[in-house]
């Protein structure tokens, strides 16, 4: 059974989940959630890696609703930064934009013109 989606988009790792019952040297049963109830719950070690950090960190993963052609739509939460680049002949304007279902390292720079356009609420 696979766990999760299948194809690109599948999730390398499925958990963290908390060990219940060491079965023998090399097989542990752990605690799943109700979604994953017809997986059994026995896992050999080879399958298991060691959470490493505090468990009271661990961010809880959203769902993520995509359409037939395997893609969501991109939603501006904020914007970071703005920043002006100096051609010799003119200036252009970007912001940095902090999209929604993405980190901070992983915003963009988008031109301030175009997303004014687009999204006039973040410049208000």
């Amino acid at each position: 059974m696979r766990l999760g989606r299948k194809g690109k988009l599948s999730s390398r790792y499925v958990g963290p989940y908390r060990i219940i019952q060491k079965i023998i040297e090399v097989a542990y049963m752990l605690e799943l959630s109700l979604e994953m109830s017809l997986v059994h719950p026995v896992f050999h070690v080879s399958m298991l890696n060691k959470v490493v950090g505090d468990p009271s960190l661990i961010v809880p993963v959203e769902i993520i609703e995509l359409n037939e052609e395997l893609t969501y739509e991109q939603i501006p939460v904020f914007i970071l930064d703005r920043q002006v680049h100096k051609l010799r002949n003119k200036e252009i304007t970007s912001v940095k934009v902090l999209w929604r279902n993405h980190q901070v390292e992983e915003a963009t720079r988008e031109a301030k013109e175009e997303m004014k356009k687009k999204y006039p609420h973040l410049f208000e």
